[in-house]
């Protein structure tokens, strides 16, 4: 029998027996057909290709997991910095690759632990960091030098760099020595996180200024991640998280590009960031689309050679906004399945969420959980055998074909806003003109009808209830660490060089208002023991500061 002929046979057997009652689409409401094959899907071997070749569909490297798994790296930090240490050392010893850093919100937002604003919040989503003797405990006898560090940071994210650049250099090591990633992408602030310093501008200025540096003395460090993360949290879909996260990473091409740098010498250390939502196959999918789209863009639109330079390689964390404060024991078996998204969807690192994580920074048992979901999986399931296994299969390959589509109907959109005909000044118009937020809450407000109508079934949420469910014992942020960090700010401004900081600081103010790179001189701000919320409030009192215009 022939391919049609087969299928034929089993489209009639298949229209026998009616179809439940169910909408037949993925999580973002991509509809989807009863079956994928030669009938209905044609493969492009070219498209596809072979893991390590462009346009890198099925992964970045070669031999992928088979040379060594991904790398693990669990995301921590709450309370004040020797608490952060401890746990540290605790991943550390239980198997973590690499150290990744959530810092609390005052520290986000550019606040100190004494700030009237931050009263209440201190080491509560992360931890505290104030001055660089903050991130000295944070790390020590953890050797800078020999660790990769990932940082969540964006507003202040230069003046955290430049504390974790002294702590290294107070430990012996260079700027050459260190390795690691700094988030620093502050488009998405704007798209969807809302935490910033300054208009998007001179935030904008301040990262030219981190890519500048970083590529003459940071070899081996990141200086951006930019990241989807946070915009697949606000309740985008898996392509609006796509096409706006790569939308933003070739706005910063642009922006090194507007530098004088060839996308050759500086996107090589460009990374992402992306979520691992529940939908198993769209979120393989999203990664193997992002991939080509990256390799294409870079290689036809901005003339990137280096093959570094094309390759989209990313950090997974599991999706905070899929768990559940009911049931929460369900949370560790959807993280289990989005991390296994993530990792045949061809991850470079993965962190995945503790299971009491909807509810408070996780517990030691629940961190340790989770830490443990990525070692089975990297040692127990063969998952690490073969490269890109789901390659070539029709639906992964049409889901693949399908969100790459959509992605780039995306983008056309964004460069439409753009009377320059330049993705900075399309996005830039976006947030001025509320796109993003609005086709985000769209979006939101789309998949929580679908909750409310029963149409998507939350298990312990709208399906399966069980009303009488114990209650988890939470780790808890005593109101103390607040007091405690603030007295040590206040320490350190009694005992510090007033005017060594005073002249560090006018030096920084006044070359805010030049094209003077500002990184040594928030370095040298640092040194001289500037908190973070003086640095920041340095640079306000010369850019100002941001308020967005609400749309309803």
């Amino acid at each position: 029998m022939s391919w049609q002929e087969r299928y034929d046979a089993w489209r009639a057997a298949y229209e026998v027996t009616p179809e439940r009652d169910a909408d037949f689409t993925t999580l973002s409401g991509i509809p989807l057909e009863p079956l994928y094959g030669p009938h209905n899907v044609t493969i492009d071997e070219e498209r596809i290709g072979y893991p390590g070749q462009y346009p890198y569909t099925r992964g970045v490297y070669p031999s992928m997991y088979r040379t060594r798994p991904w790398t693990i790296r669990q995301f921590a930090g709450f309370a004040d910095p020797d608490e952060t240490n401890r746990r540290f050392h605790d991943l550390v010893r239980g198997g973590q690759h690499g150290l990744s850093v959530a810092f609390d919100m005052p520290t986000l937002m550019g606040l100190d632990s004494d700030d009237p604003l931050a009263e209440g919040e201190v080491g509560h989503c992360g931890v505290a960091i104030d001055t660089v003797h903050d991130m000295d405990r944070v790390f020590h006898d953890l050797p800078l030098g020999e660790l990769t560090t990932s940082m969540t940071i964006n507003a202040p994210a230069v003046t955290l760099f430049c504390m974790y650049a002294v702590a290294a250099e107070k430990q012996g090591w260079s700027l050459a020595d260190l390795g690691g990633t700094l988030q620093t992408d502050i488009f998405k602030e704007y798209i969807a996180q809302k935490e910033w310093l300054f208009p998007p501008e001179p935030h904008l200025r301040l990262i030219g200024d981190l890519i500048e540096f970083c590529t003459e003395h940071t070899p081996r460090y990141h200086p951006i991640s930019i990241s989807g993360y946070h915009i697949r949290e606000a309740g985008s879909t898996a392509v609006q998280e796509l096409a706006f996260t790569l939308a933003d990473g070739f706005a910063y091409v642009e922006l090194g590009r507007d530098r004088g740098l060839h996308p050759d010498a500086f996107v090589p250390r460009f990374s992402f960031f992306f979520d691992a939502h529940i939908d198993f196959f769209e979120e393989i999918a999203k990664f193997r689309a992002g991939r080509r789209i990256w390799a294409r863009w870079l290689k036809e639109r901005y003339g990137a050679t280096a093959e570094k330079a094309l390759l989209m390689r990313f950090h997974t964390q599991t999706a905070g906004v899929s768990l559940t404060a009911q049931q929460p024991d369900n949370n560790i078996v959807r993280t289990a399945i989005e991390a296994l998204a993530g990792v045949l969807g061809g991850t470079q690192s993965l962190h995945t969420n503790a299971l009491d994580e909807v509810l408070a920074l996780p517990s030691d048992h629940a961190a340790r959980v989770a830490l443990r979901t990525q070692l089975v999986l990297a040692e127990e399931t063969g998952v690490t055998n073969v490269v890109d296994p789901l390659g070539g299969s029709w639906y992964v390959e049409w889901l693949t074909d399908e969100i790459e589509r959509q992605a780039e109907e995306e983008f056309a959109r964004i460069l439409a806003l753009s009377p320059e005909g330049t993705m900075t000044a399309g996005i830039l118009r976006g947030i001025d003109e509320g796109y993003f937020t609005s086709a985000i809450a769209d979006a939101a407000f789309d998949f929580q009808n679908r909750m409310d109508k029963d149409r998507f079934k939350l298990v312990g949420v709208n399906a399966y209830v069980d009303d009488d469910e114990d209650q988890l014992e939470i780790l808890r942020i005593s109101a103390e660490v607040g007091r405690q960090q603030a007295d040590r700010v206040a320490t350190v401004r009694a005992e510090r060089d007033a005017h060594v900081l005073e002249v560090a600081l006018e030096r920084l103010t006044a070359a805010a208002a030049t094209d003077e790179n500002l990184v040594p001189l928030i370095m040298d701000a640092v040194r001289a023991e500037a908190t973070v919320g003086e640095v920041s409030k340095a640079l306000q009192s010369v850019w100002g500061t941001y308020h967005e215009t609400p749309r309803l």
